[in-house]
């Protein structure tokens, strides 16, 4: 599966956020909405992409997620830390605390879900 440009990644969020719906309706989720021709021929490329699945319905396509959001992120997020951090959290956790992403809060509270094992 090939990673999503800045655009198709924005439009697929979008996606997510309306599950099955037409390209107006995820026009609406968009912070800065495109021409409708732009997000329809983006749409199509996640179409033959494999990250969304679309059929007609009556006389206008409706597309619906191929892969869900969490599916996304375990591909893409695994990718990240193996071609940048050396296929190390740490040295990513690192990262973001040496660039002040991370305040020691926000680390205590992922240590305490790592030792609880859960979600947050």
């Amino acid at each position: 599966m090939k990673k999503l440009t800045a655009q198709e990644e924005q439009l697929m969020i979008a996606v997510w956020q309306v599950g099955e719906g037409n390209v107006k309706a995820f026009m609406e989720q968009l912070p800065e909405q495109p021409p409708y021709t732009t997000v329809a021929s983006t749409i199509k490329n996640l179409e033959k992409k494999g990250y969304v699945s679309g059929r007609l319905f009556g006389n206008v396509y409706v597309y619906k997620p191929a892969l869900s959001e969490e599916e996304y992120k375990k591909k893409f997020m695994g990718s990240v830390v193996k071609d940048y951090f050396s296929n190390s959290y740490k040295e990513l956790v690192s990262f973001f605390v040496d660039q002040k992403k991370l305040s020691a809060q926000e680390l205590k509270d992922i240590v305490k879900m790592i030792e609880s094992g859960k979600k947050k």
